[in-house]
């Protein structure tokens, strides 16, 4: 998987975000997504929908708290 980024902009208060950790949580929700799919191609639907549910809301809390820690060191930069 190729992890090359031409150009992102990002709003001055997450220039501190950790994209490599987030690109990081992405890919780690695409191998879930996958082992999903096969759960489910084997039957076992049930499974497959419980680890997207949870793995959706593992990574928004992930995402979240990435975001938000971003947000607090802008705020210790701009307090200095």
């Amino acid at each position: 998987m190729s992890r090359k980024v031409k150009s992102v902009r990002v709003p001055k208060e997450l220039e501190s975000l950790d994209l490599s950790g987030m690109i990081h949580e992405c890919e780690s929700y695409l191998r879930d997504l996958e082992s999903a799919t096969l759960l489910k191609s084997q039957g076992n639907k049930d499974a497959a929908e419980a680890l997207i549910k949870t793995r959706e809301n593992d990574l928004g809390r992930k995402i979240g708290r990435m975001v938000y820690k971003a947000r607090v060191e802008y705020g210790r930069t701009r307090d200095e």
